[in-house]
């Protein structure tokens, strides 16, 4: 909830802003334009706006949820190296991420439709949270001796079965969440009610606290024994080749 609401608190905190911008151009093109205006009197201020970066990317595809320019195609599964000879890390190149398929969440291995109530730029967010922290685990494999195909099954497969077990710990969790939100949601009532109506805006707040307390520690729970067993079961993986064996 507090990722979702960063980007609508920034949206309204610059709009504001340039609300003020455009009022206070209106007042000095009026004063400009008023009868005893002489020279050296303020002008309409420049169109050009300050500070600004063309940005110059890949334009990528309208049906994809992912903002990562330097991202790249899911591996092809058909190889799979062995587990032999890790060292200590050392230093490697990045790895990229992966691009998630059209109109789709990926969380790994795990691929699922978005909501329909999920806008389209938090779904962007959390393709791009999950494909980064599958590149940087993919990375460490890489830097410890690990085959690329074996670091991108252990990564995607540990990041997906994270993602399963979050939600399994949250769905273990709704009847303790909606206990808390009634607990948070008076609470917040009893806080802000000296303050109404402004102070009434603590009742959602503390809800919304109350169900989090209640869910985040099994979610989180649920992550770490989904991480655990999702990297487990593609470490134990048997190689797979590229083709018959030679005759």
């Amino acid at each position: 909830m507090a990722a979702g609401a960063a980007p609508v608190v920034l949206t309204l905190a610059g709009t504001g802003t340039a609300a003020a911008g455009f009022e206070q151009a209106t007042a000095v093109a009026e004063d400009a334009q008023s009868p005893g205006a002489g020279p050296g009197s303020p002008e309409w201020p420049a169109a050009e706006a300050p500070n600004v970066r063309p940005y110059h990317g890949i334009r990528i595809p309208e049906d994809t949820l992912s903002s990562l320019q330097w991202a790249r195609p899911a591996p092809a599964p058909e190889y799979l190296s062995p587990v032999e000879e890790l060292h200590t890390p050392v230093p490697v190149a990045p790895v990229p991420p992966i691009a998630p398929p059209p109109e789709t969440l990926r969380f790994g291995d795990v691929q699922v439709e978005p909501p329909e109530w999920l806008p389209r730029e938090h779904a962007i967010q959390l393709n791009d949270a999950a494909a980064v922290q599958e590149a940087g685990l993919a990375t460490f494999l890489d830097s410890v001796g690990m085959e690329r195909t074996r670091s991108d099954r252990v990564a995607g497969q540990t990041i997906g079965a994270a993602a399963l077990g979050a939600a399994a710990g949250a769905a273990v969790a709704s009847p303790f969440a909606l206990i808390g939100a009634g607990a948070g949601g008076a609470m917040g009532l009893f806080i802000g009610m000296p303050f109404a109506p402004i102070g009434l805006a603590a009742v959602p707040v503390g809800a919304a606290y109350g169900a989090a307390l209640m869910v985040a520690p099994l979610a989180v729970i649920g992550a770490g024994v989904g991480a655990t067993v999702g990297a487990a079961q593609a470490l134990t993986a048997p190689p797979r080749a590229l083709g018959p064996a030679p005759q």
